[in-house]
């Protein structure tokens, strides 16, 4: 039998994309406003990350979670991208809509670590992280300075026994990937001592069958679990001309947008809101400990709470795999 490892103990959460400017430019108001709709709301779960507006989004989630009481909440952030600012910072390259100084420098070595998590609190203004999660050293990042194998080989021998040693110290209580495709995960598997990892544009409505089939089944083995991120597909479920991430992510592929049709037919003949459904969808697995959803929107933090509760009738999901859009083994939440 696996290890029980940690996880999670709040199954929806807030994550920092949109408030770090990644898709257009938010204010500190508007920053704060959807952090308080959130805490209002009672969520209790947020990720941020340095990569996320250079910083921005930490410094906007730290000026508000600083003045929240430190055990009522928790928090993740990320490591493997150092901000050092300058002058003549790149910046706008990665993020055209913030307005962070710095510019990133990837390291997965074991001092990387130390100093990223160091950095972070500074940012934050907090005295500790929950979770730490291993950033983009995957084969999908085409910022990383090296092939992403032998930068793995660094993370191998530097990050990971590093952030071992962090959670056996007490430091933080978890670590795992929180990358955009699964080779990463399934081999931190094999070869780390992980808790749990964020499932980061690999489980949605539209993209889940090689989750079912390879990366759900590997986690039981190894009793780790995953916080789901981009359960909406950075929005495109919603209703935005956008599919995930990157600077080519408004160029939308044919079967994407077949399957999105599809999926709105169905919802529309069962009476479904498809936010809803796919909110919840990205939440059944037994593996998923917990969801998060990035918005810089107090509307939109507090409609994404509301639609967990929402009812889906079984008949949605029976068209669902009736229709090849939805896999056979594929959870889905009670009706």
């Amino acid at each position: 039998m696996a290890p029980q490892r940690y996880r999670p103990p709040h199954d929806f959460g807030l994550g920092g994309v949109a408030i770090g400017n990644e898709f257009q430019f938010a204010t500190d108001d508007q920053a704060e406003a959807t952090l308080a709709a959130a805490w209002d709301a009672g969520v209790r779960y947020f990720d941020v990350s340095p990569w996320y507006g250079l910083g921005l989004a930490e410094r906007r989630f730290g000026r508000f979670l600083a003045r929240k009481p430190r055990d009522e909440f928790v928090l993740s952030s990320k490591v493997g991208k150092l901000l050092r600012a300058s002058r003549d910072h790149q910046a706008k390259r990665y993020f055209p809509f913030t307005n962070s100084p710095n510019t990133p420098h990837f390291d997965y070595s074991a001092d990387g670590v130390l100093r990223s998590i160091d950095d972070s609190l500074q940012r934050l203004g907090l005295d500790r992280l929950d979770i730490v999660f291993v950033h983009d050293l995957s084969p999908d990042n085409d910022f990383l300075p090296d092939d992403w194998e032998a930068l793995w080989t660094v993370a191998e021998r530097g990050a990971f026994p590093a952030l071992t040693r962090l959670r056996e110290e007490g430091v933080i209580d978890g670590w795992g990937m929180g990358v955009n495709c699964p080779q990463p995960i399934l081999r931190c598997l094999e070869v780390a001592d992980s808790d749990v990892h964020l499932l980061a544009s690999q489980y949605s409505l539209v993209d889940h069958a090689n989750a079912v089939e390879q990366v759900l089944p590997a986690a039981r083995a190894a009793g780790v679990s995953f916080v789901v991120g981009s359960a909406l597909n950075a929005g495109f479920l919603g209703g935005e001309p956008r599919y995930n991430y990157g600077a080519d992510n408004m160029v939308i592929a044919a079967d994407k947008r077949d399957k999105l049709a599809t999926l709105r037919a169905v919802a529309g003949r069962h009476g479904v809101d498809l936010v809803a459904a796919a909110l919840q969808f990205s939440l059944a697995p037994d593996v998923a400990a917990a969801l998060i959803v990035g918005t810089a929107s107090p509307a939109h933090i507090l409609a994404d709470h509301a639609a967990l509760r929402a009812k889906i009738p079984a008949g949605f999901w029976d068209e669902l795999r009736a229709t090849g859009v939805l896999h056979p083994d594929a959870a889905v939440p009670p009706a």
